[in-house]
């Protein structure tokens, strides 16, 4: 099971760390923590040295009731970070979180190599045929309506039997266009109670049926907080914990805050 980055083949039968750079200043956990480029760097340096494979650079913060950030903006916010990056850490594996095909393709020329849309093609319907055209891997992640509207649309008769249905509709669009890599996010905490995320969760190992890489982030996410009535600051161990889990169940990738934990749940887990 791999994908091709800027032509090199990454084998994610071994699972992988997706270390997580956001530049909003309004992110659920960081927002704000790196708004300088002297911390940006030490970040990704610590993240790389750590064992992250890929950093994921986001410049429109999705958590719930997020503020619309103009598609201008995006690109004033993203741009710099990549040059950045790239400059002093040239083999960085960059995957850039957007759901707009233009911020994509503007991406993509200026060095990144993956696109993460938390829509799956929903919000832009350009998305796809742009992916296709870029011929780069493709992550595709559960969601209904929007970042501030989605929190509102979690009702289902059965998440994960709608949550099948809804990927296997989104791999038949997008091999219609032609992409080649496609990863799978079940998205959670998007158009999800926590009762939800955990009932999806506890079921991961169905979504191997799609016969497609997984990407897990629960990193220091809410389902983790609430639970342990804690805070995003203090939900660490759990997020070590459900990663742990979600590798069992067939995790590929584990998108997340710590690089240094995931990796020790990669490490562990490969010796059972």
């Amino acid at each position: 099971m791999t994908i091709n980055c800027l032509g090199k083949l990454i084998d994610l039968s071994v699972p992988k760390v997706m270390g997580i750079l956001n530049v909003t200043p309004n992110s659920f956990y960081d927002g704000g923590k790196y708004s300088d480029a002297k911390s940006m760097l030490f970040q990704v340096e610590k993240m790389l040295s750590e064992g992250a494979t890929f950093i994921d650079i986001g410049a429109y913060s999705s958590k719930p009731s997020a503020e619309f950030v103009s598609e201008e903006e995006e690109i004033t916010r993203l741009l710099p970070i990549i040059d950045l990056v790239l400059k002093n850490y040239p083999d960085t594996l960059i995957s850039v979180d957007t759901f707009r095909a233009n911020v994509a393709t503007i991406a993509i020329e200026n060095g990144a190599c993956i696109i993460n849309d938390i829509a799956a093609g929903s919000l832009d319907k350009k998305m796809m045929q742009t992916v296709a055209k870029l011929q780069v891997p493709y992550i595709m992640m559960h969601m209904k309506g929007n970042p501030q509207t989605m929190q509102s649309l979690a009702q289902y008769e059965n998440v994960v039997k709608e949550m099948l249905f809804y990927f296997s509709e989104k791999v038949s669009q997008a091999r219609s266009f032609g992409i080649n890599d496609l990863i799978i996010d079940p998205g959670f905490g998007f158009a999800k109670t926590v009762e939800q995320n955990f009932e999806v969760m506890n079921n991961l190992e169905l979504f191997q049926m799609l016969e497609l890489p997984l990407l897990v982030g629960v990193s220091r996410k809410s389902m983790i907080y609430k639970t342990l009535g804690t805070s995003a600051e203090q939900a660490l161990n759990g997020t070590s914990v459900l990663n742990t889990i979600a590798l069992q169940k067939g995790a590929n990738i584990l998108r997340v805050h710590d690089v240094k934990e995931a990796m020790e749940c990669i490490k562990l887990v490969s010796q059972l």
